[in-house]
């Protein structure tokens, strides 16, 4: 998303002769709209966008759970512009004038971390929830969710197979231990701290079968 044309379409040029197949907005209003398809692999941000800046656009990607790439271009090159950018979700900070050949490496560079990253990370809840377990990171409805240990670990692994029952001594076995002594009904206890944290939809219940998240 660039508004000035003499460099957004030498651009988008050199990165669609390089293999990358991308599309141009030229203010933050239609980049959001664009930004929000979810197609895209990468997202390019002019920081001084109208409408939207680039930074306030990343903000707004970012509390809605977006977790596409981001790659700043500016002509500021300040440190508090660098690092208000890394800050707000930014993958990558490119100041003009630069060179393509920088950009196309910067560009494969991110991409590459955000396969590696999509790979750690499932949704849950009808998309509203995200578990990342590279990170133990959970997030829901855009939000960060602050779980204890043993709810994290309590939440991953029925996510591990998602929409699968378990039965709460095989949760037991999994996330307490096959040593464990203590009273079984722990398991609805923390079922419970899970729903109030998340929502009460993210576990499923069911008498015979047991929990079940999707």
């Amino acid at each position: 998303m660039e508004d000035d044309r003499r460099i957004a379409e030498p651009l988008l040029a050199a990165l669609e002769e390089a293999g990358v197949h991308g599309s141009w907005s030229r203010d933050g209003a239609g980049g959001l709209q664009e930004a929000r398809s979810g197609a895209y692999d990468v997202l390019i941000l002019d920081v001084m966008l109208p409408s939207i800046d680039g930074f306030a656009l990343a903000r707004t990607l970012r509390a809605e759970g977006a977790t596409t790439p981001v790659v700043f271009l500016t002509a500021r090159g300040d440190l508090d512009d660098r690092v208000a950018g890394l800050d707000l979700g930014g993958d990558a900070y490119l100041v003009k004038p630069f060179q393509l050949a920088e950009l196309l490496a910067t560009v494969r560079a991110v991409v590459r971390r955000g396969e590696a990253a999509t790979s750690s990370r499932t949704r849950f809840a009808d998309g509203r929830g995200i578990i990342d377990t590279r990170l133990r990171r959970v997030t829901f409805d855009g939000t960060d969710v602050m779980l204890t240990g043993r709810e994290y670990d309590l939440l991953e692994t029925m996510l591990r197979t998602p929409g699968r029952w378990f039965a709460r001594q095989e949760l037991l076995d999994r996330v307490w231990g096959p040593d464990f002594f203590g009273e079984p009904r722990i398991v609805d206890v923390y079922v419970r701290q899970l729903r109030r944290k998340l929502d009460d939809t993210a576990i499923q219940s069911a008498r015979g079968r047991g929990y079940c998240a999707s």
